[in-house]
Order: structure tokens, then sequence, then C-alpha cells
């Protein structure tokens, strides 16, 4: 949630941060409306009760008439203080709930508009010239096949559609993508982490995604308890209700976990192979700093990414994300997108979100810098997502026999393999 000093400071910002959303710029003015009759009902609460504490030292004092007008009096305050309280709590009730529909504040450089109207910052590596080289590029679910290593077929009688089995190859290629993208995180200084699938409301809630994306998430109805769509979540409830040591920041964690998404808004989008699926799993980058330091960190967290695809030898670009498609906990959001050969086109394989103070608010996290306790900031950042990245490697490094040229990066993880060989034809 954002400050509500800052609301009422500057409520215009909050306004043109709202509208770059696309979301509900009335909803600024009707949390203005209940934050003054909290800020009210407060101060007609406190002054109630201290004319019925001051009430108090004078009734044993008084005696005859002047007592008994002071008990009368001290009857009604009683009612009345009941009513303030009650009419302090519901405002209070009412902000609570309108500040957390409001999005975070979104970053003044962020371009405005939907989900086309991002903007190219660099593009990295080479784009294959397949037709130069002599053959048609097949695409990852063809050539998952072919190695043995992707089942969808019996993942949709398992489980339904949007579910698969990886297999053979297709299962080492997850577990050495895995372990060389907690490898090259353990290098850079983050603590890895195994996280829950299962968090209650109040961690699902805190990190933003009961809100716009809360049609995408999974709920257990008998356990109240939901399936993270990413380690985000538990990692950004790690330090709930807890004040952080400045001198402990920053903390960065690296979460390895499944994730689960209905996907609800995806009908009829990428429904061949393992491109959006319903369960994968995932290595999420996660730092805990000084509010200060979050742009810098977000450039730092931007530059683990790039390392990362860059050592998977793919072609891709770094893109600003715009302001309507940012989801409502981050200020800003970078988005690095591989080129897909056979769509012809950029997807997203890794994101990160500058989230300021926005999730540390909501979940209560604080850090201690001297004698000042105040939230700190968070930030996230997809390393690796698995079936994603398995879809970039398998069709940009294929050759023309349906081999699968392996990254050297993921070599010491693979038994030293060069190639992934089909085993069917």
């Amino acid at each position: 949630m954002i400050d509500l000093r800052l609301l009422r400071e500057d409520p215009d910002r909050v306004r043109a941060s709202q509208r770059a959303r696309g979301e509900d710029v009335a909803l600024v003015d009707s949390l203005l409306s209940a934050d003054e009759r909290r800020r009210a009902s407060g101060v007609r609460f406190d002054e109630l009760r201290a004319e019925q504490k001051q009430l108090g030292k004078l009734i044993p004092k008084a005696a005859g008439e002047e007592k008994a007008e002071l008990l009368k009096r001290a009857e009604q305050l009683k009612a009345d203080v009941k009513a303030a309280d009650a009419e302090r709590d519901a405002a209070d009730a009412e902000t609570q709930e309108l500040l957390l529909r409001l999005g975070n504040l979104v970053h003044p450089d962020v371009p405005v508009g939907g989900e086309e109207d991002f903007v190219t910052l660099e593009t990295h590596g080479t784009i294959r010239d397949f037709a130069a080289e002599g053959f048609e590029p097949k695409d990852h679910l063809e050539l998952g096949q072919l190695l043995g290593a992707i089942d969808v077929e019996r993942g949709a009688k398992v489980s339904g559609s949007r579910f698969y089995f990886l297999t053979g190859v297709g299962a080492l290629l997850e577990l050495a993508l895995v372990n060389a993208a907690i490898a090259q995180a353990t290098a850079a200084g983050f603590t890895p982490m195994l996280t829950p699938a299962l968090v209650r409301p109040q961690s699902m809630a805190g990190t933003g995604f009961l809100g716009q994306a809360a049609q995408d998430v999974y709920h257990l109805d008998k356990d109240d308890l939901y399936l993270v769509g990413t380690s985000e979540v538990p990692l950004a409830a790690y330090h709930m209700d807890e004040i952080i040591d400045a001198d402990q920041l920053p903390l960065r964690y690296a979460g390895f976990s499944p994730c689960f998404r209905r996907e609800a808004g995806s009908h009829g989008k990428d429904t061949r192979g393992i491109f959006r699926v319903h369960q994968f799993d995932k290595v999420e980058m996660f730092s805990y700093v000084s509010p200060e330091d979050s742009q810098a960190e977000h450039q730092r967290l931007l530059e683990w990414e790039k390392q990362w695809l860059t050592s998977l030898e793919l072609p891709f670009r770094v893109i600003d994300v715009a302001s309507a498609d940012l989801g409502a906990s981050a200020a800003r959001k970078f988005d690095c997108e591989a080129w897909i050969p056979t769509q012809g086109k950029y997807r997203e394989l890794t994101s990160t979100s500058d989230c300021t103070e926005f999730q540390a608010r909501r979940l209560s996290i604080r850090v201690r810098d001297g004698k000042q306790v105040k939230p700190l900031a968070t930030l996230n950042g997809t390393l690796c997502a698995v079936p994603r990245t398995i879809v970039a490697i398998l069709e940009n490094h294929q050759q023309a026999d349906g081999s699968v040229r392996v990254p050297e990066v993921l070599r010491p993880y693979l038994g030293g393999r060069e190639v992934l060989e089909p085993v069917s034809r």
C-alpha cells in the first residue's frame, strides 16, 4: 500500500498513477474522504474519552444534585464513547479496504499505455537465419517429442490441459537449469531458499496478488490456503511483522518453488506445448533494501537476469513495461524477452519489479536506521522460469537433424553432454 500522508499531500500524483494504470481514479477521492472521516472520528473519540476520564475524577468529590448531574452526564458519555469508537473503527476499516485496492505509484519514467506500449531498452545476441542454414526450424513441442523430453498428451490425460510431463533429458534439462541458476545466484550473494508452495491469505494479500491478479490464483477453500504463483510470495512474507536493522541490508534470497497459475485470462493463447502452463518450477530472486537504494537494486537484478540469458546463449531484448501492464505492486518493471524462432517474435522469459515500499507496508516489514523505524523496499526478479527457458533453448539451439546443442553453462550439470540427441524420429 502507499503512504496515506503522501496521498493527502499530493493526491494529484496518485490520481495520475491510477490513470496511467488504467485504474479507477475516483478511488483516490473515496479514499481521501474515508481517511478524513477516520481522522475526524479519531479526534472525536479522543475528546470524549478525555472528558470521560475527567468526569471520573469529579464524581467522587461531588454530592447531591451536582453528583446526580455528573452521573447523568457520565451515562451519556458512555454511550457517546461507544458510538464514537464504532464510528472510528468503521472509518478505519473502510480506509484500509480502499487503500488495499490502490496500486503502487508508477515511476515517472515508465512508458504510459497498455501491453503493446512498452519501450525496448536493449537488444542482445544474434537471431539465427535458419533459411540460410538450409532448414525449417521445428517448434519446441516437436523437438521435445523427438528428444523424448516433453509429454503433453499424458499430462492432459492425467491432469487436464496445460499440464505436462518432462521426461528423460527433459527432466535432466530442468534440473540442470535450476542448479545452474542457483549457482549463479549464490555466487552473486543470494541465499538459496526452498519455499512453501501454500501460504496464508495475509501472505498472498500482502504481496498484492489478491487484487487484479486474484483470478489466476488457486485457493484451497477447506484450508483457506493459497497455492503460490511465484516464490516471491513466501519470500516477501518471510520477514512479515519484523523490524530489520539497517546494517543487515541488503537481504537477498533466491527461492526455488513450484508455481501454480490458473491462466484465467489466457483462453486460446499459447495452447501448444509448455509455454503457458498451470504448473511450473521457477528460481526467483528477491531483495530487501533501503528505500533509497531500490532503483539501483532494480538495475542490479536486471543485470543478473541479462547475465543468465547471455550464459544460455539466447538472443533477447530488454523492455520497459508500460504502466497498465505493471501489476499492482510494481512501480516499474523490466522484462527480458527471448527470441522464439517458430513464433517469429520475442516472448517474456524473465521479469524484475521494483515494488518500493508497497509490499513492506502491507506486510509490516520495517527497517531500523538509528532511531528511525520505517518501511523498507522489496524487489523481485525471475532468474529462471523453467518451461519457457526450455522452449527458448530447444528452439534457438536446434540443429537440422532434430538434435539440440547444449549451452556451455549447462554442460557440467548434464554430465558433460554437448548435444541432446533424438530418441525417436
